[in-house]
């Protein structure tokens, strides 16, 4: 077995794990560190099998991580449950929530096709992929609800970054501090945003770009449909700017998808999840500085932050 970086190198008793979940007579000859997730540590397997071809499965590690055990529970109920859905998600191989067997909690799936695109580039033809995406993760209809969503942002953990638009920011603050709207309940990702999406872009016809699979459902809730489009458009505004966070929500409804009918419920949810990332910032930017978005530093999404919560207040006061 050949390590693609240091990185990459499985620690002896999950790499046990893996083997003890293979097939008989496979081995595995590659490993590569995943880059961009902020949790867990990823490693891409390369499985040499027994007719003398490859196939690639994902390591998922959680380490130190004070919610493992119920994030790798309800990503495995969401896996099986996807299964057959048409919503193209990883394919279960083993799970050990415990760290029973391994040195920390760890899942084992397949590996889907595609890669993240967080370039600018192109963004106007991936928003509406994204948002009928989003519309057929909400319409998976589980026999058994997961976990109702947390919202952990309140009024008092806000962080105004330096220089914010006080105004903007003292109304948004004041929007959450009153009750959650009621809402009609649907399946959510709860961390939908592009950097969880792969996509195919073929090199000699960009236009021809789709989506091949969406992974980490490590967050999956049972909420409002409102809440996965907020996190989306945050995402979007932070990394190609304030507008393309505004246009997510009227991308989800033209793919067919159903908001809160007031704009003031509306409101609620795109200003708490937009709020809920001025604690984030920093851990966010992090992973798109790695994958190539060098000049996406904390202080610049800062910013874009800021204008995108000031736009949000505009639009929708």
């Amino acid at each position: 077995m050949t390590d693609h970086d240091e990185a990459a190198a499985v620690r002896p008793l999950t790499l046990a794990w893996v083997t003890r979940h293979l097939e008989a007579g496979e081995r595995i000859v590659r490993t590569e560190a995943l880059h961009g997730g902020i949790t867990a540590e990823m490693r891409r397997l390369t499985i040499a099998t027994r007719d003398g071809g490859t196939r690639d499965l994902v390591l998922r590690t959680f380490v130190n991580v004070e919610h493992a055990e119920d994030w790798l529970s309800r990503e495995t109920c969401a896996l099986a449950l996807l299964t057959g859905t048409g919503v193209a998600a990883p394919g279960l191989v083993a799970v050990d929530p415990t760290a029973a067997h391994c040195e920390y909690p760890s899942l084992l799936m397949t590996h889907l096709a595609g890669r993240t695109v967080l370039v600018d580039e192109g963004v106007e033809g991936r928003v509406p992929l994204l948002a009928r995406q989003l519309v057929a993760i909400h319409a998976v209809r589980p026999a058994e609800r997961p976990r109702g969503y947390v919202a952990l942002t309140t009024a008092d953990t806000v962080v105004v970054p330096k220089g914010a638009d006080a105004a903007a920011w003292a109304a948004a603050i004041d929007v959450i501090r009153g009750p959650a709207p009621p809402y009609e309940g649907r399946f959510l990702h709860r961390d939908f945003q592009p950097g969880n999406v792969l996509f195919d872009v073929p090199p000699s016809r960009p236009a021809g770009v789709r989506i091949t699979g969406v992974v980490d459902w490590a967050a999956t809730s049972w909420g409002p449909a409102d809440l996965d489009v907020a996190h989306c458009s945050t995402n979007l505004a932070l990394l190609h700017g304030p507008a393309w966070g505004l246009r997510f929500a009227e991308a989800y409804e033209e793919a067919g998808g159903v908001l809160a009918a007031a704009a003031s419920e509306r409101r609620y949810w795109l200003v708490r999840d937009a709020l809920a990332s001025s604690e984030e910032v920093r851990w966010v930017s992090q992973p798109w500085r790695e994958a190539g978005r060098a000049e996406l530093t904390t202080r610049v999404v800062e910013e874009r932050l800021d204008a995108y919560v000031t736009a949000l207040m505009d639009a929708l006061s």
